[in-house]
């Protein structure tokens, strides 16, 4: 928890409900163990679609799809979904989710390692929603950059790691220390390219929200 608990507990209870099929899988992952986007992050996409109205959307790292409808769901203009997932238990899961909300005719999800599917999309996309593994931000961004249109906006989540990106090398468990550097390596990169104008917010558990200099 990177912002004070009671805070968030309370700026979610000011939220609304999602649709009925969306509050139907968030219960079900919740179930599962599944990990989805928090309830800040739900609440910053939503206002997200309703000021840029993308007509393409890119999502790495589908899980069981809970974000990919939501998008499908919120945004008000239809638009084209493309996701991508490597999880093999999760993918049919997911594509049940989308039948079930009845947005498998605008979404398309690629099965496999996204650092091989990246490379093979094409066209622009006017959002990005990055929440895939963390430590494989970094290698996926120059494909990321590449498929983003001029005035795209990529969503990078979970970049603040529960606060652990603050702290010292050597604080973090030994296990998580290469997730930790490629992360700040990430966020420097993002925050530093000069064709680029990057937020870091302290949204669920830290976002960045980055797009291109005019």
């Amino acid at each position: 928890m990177i912002v004070d608990e009671r805070l968030t507990t309370y700026i979610n209870s000011l939220g609304t409900s999602n649709t009925k099929i969306l509050d139907t899988i968030e219960k079900e992952a919740l179930q599962s163990f599944v990990p989805i986007i928090r309830k800040e992050m739900q609440s910053f996409l939503k206002l997200l679609l309703q000021i840029k109205k993308p007509k393409r959307i890119l999502e790495v790292g589908t899980a069981v799809g809970f974000s990919t409808i939501l998008m499908a769901e919120y945004n008000p203009v239809k638009s084209e979904i493309v996701t991508i997932e490597n999880y093999e238990k999760r993918i049919p899961i997911a594509k049940n989710n989308f039948k079930r909300a009845g947005k498998d005719d605008q979404i398309t999800l690629y099965e496999g390692d996204a650092t091989e599917i990246l490379r093979e999309l094409d066209g622009e996309f006017d959002l990005i929603f990055m929440d895939a593994a963390k430590g494989q931000y970094i290698n996926f961004l120059p494909e990321v950059l590449r498929l983003l249109s001029k005035d795209g906006i990529l969503v990078s989540d979970n970049v603040l790691q529960d606060g652990d990106i603050i702290e010292s090398h050597y604080m973090i468990d030994r296990r998580n220390r290469t997730i930790y550097k490629r992360m700040r390596e990430y966020l420097y990169e993002l925050t530093h390219n000069e064709k680029l104008v990057t937020s870091i917010m302290p949204i669920g558990d830290g976002i960045t929200v980055t797009t291109f200099k005019d």
